[in-house]
């Protein structure tokens, strides 16, 4: 009977500790849950100051960036006050601007960038080590869901450092920008900033000059000197190309078709600055299917020479 007792007190025991411990195990697992929703609101609202997580080399994807030799920084004095769509270059393909507007005011310039992701709460410009919060930059949703950054710029042509804080690493990682003054169209350009037929004083005839082609793949080339022929203050350039696979080139938002039908493709086109790299487009046939490829054309008025 004493056995019979001591048995029943036994069994009590284990059936109360089994509860409590029931208890304890369903306390913790919600006041968890809890956390981490708190957890996750808060680093989506904010980058603690505590959080200074820097992406190291092992993480980052190798800087593709080369800043070219010859570039020479173009500042806001530079060029006139307005909007302009520009092209960006990012040393990292993990963050990619697939659309940026430049504006220009009252001696400075900030652009818009919409990001071709949606992974990153911030940006700051300059290097993640030395981020602040009062330096970050928070993403703005566009309505269509992707992520624009507003950010300052301090010029073209020249390497900017810009480090991203990633949502799910949250980790700052650096990043270089190129904004590329070559992608503006002409009238973005204050007078003198480059030459023209007029500026040069170029009288009515026909002239040659050297060209070189910058872009694409590298591959494509283009006839220099080439013939330039000036009439009523307005240049224009015979450009031939090394193949006769282009079907047309844009200058300006013009597109222009080539003015012959047989050998390397020849265009006649306006040249609206000498001694800075003209933006163009060309398209192409020798792919699979027509490729418009973005270039620039530097007419050197030093070569100028008449007919």
């Amino acid at each position: 009977m004493k056995n019979k007792a001591s048995l029943s007190i036994i069994l009590a025991s284990f059936m109360l500790l089994a509860g409590c411990g029931t208890t304890a195990d369903t306390s913790n697992a919600s006041d968890t849950s809890a956390s981490s929703e708190t957890a996750s609101e808060t680093s989506a609202e904010t980058v603690s100051e505590s959080s200074k997580a820097v992406a190291d080399g092992a993480e980052t994807i190798p800087d593709s960036l080369v800043i070219p030799e010859d570039m020479t920084p173009v500042y806001a004095d530079s060029l006139n006050d307005g909007e302009y769509s520009i092209t960006v270059d990012s040393s990292s393909s993990m963050f990619t601007i697939t659309d940026c507007t430049l504006t220009v005011a009252d001696g400075k310039m900030t652009a818009r960038m919409t990001m071709g992701g949606t992974g990153y709460l911030y940006v700051f410009m300059g290097k993640g080590e030395n981020a602040t919060e009062d330096g970050y930059i928070p993403f703005e949703e566009n309505p269509d869901g992707t992520h624009s950054f507003t950010v300052p710029v301090q010029g073209l042509d020249m390497g900017i450092d810009c480090a991203a804080f990633s949502r799910k690493k949250e980790k700052w990682y650096d990043r270089t920008l190129l904004f590329r003054a070559d992608s503006l169209p002409a009238e973005a350009f204050a007078d003198g900033t480059f030459n023209t037929a007029e500026s040069l004083g170029l009288a009515d005839g026909v002239y040659t000059a050297e060209v070189t082609l910058n872009g694409g793949s590298g591959r494509a080339s283009v006839m220099s000197p080439a013939k330039i022929t000036v009439e009523n203050g307005t240049a224009a350039a015979e450009i031939e190309w090394s193949s006769s696979k282009y079907d047309s080139m844009t200058v300006g938002g013009e597109k222009y078709s080539p003015v012959n039908t047989e050998g390397n493709s020849v265009f006649v086109i306006p040249v609206t600055g000498f001694d800075y790299k003209m933006p163009i487009s060309a398209t192409t046939s020798a792919m699979s299917t027509p490729h418009d490829i973005e270039y620039t054309l530097f007419f050197d008025s030093t070569t100028l020479a008449a007919e």
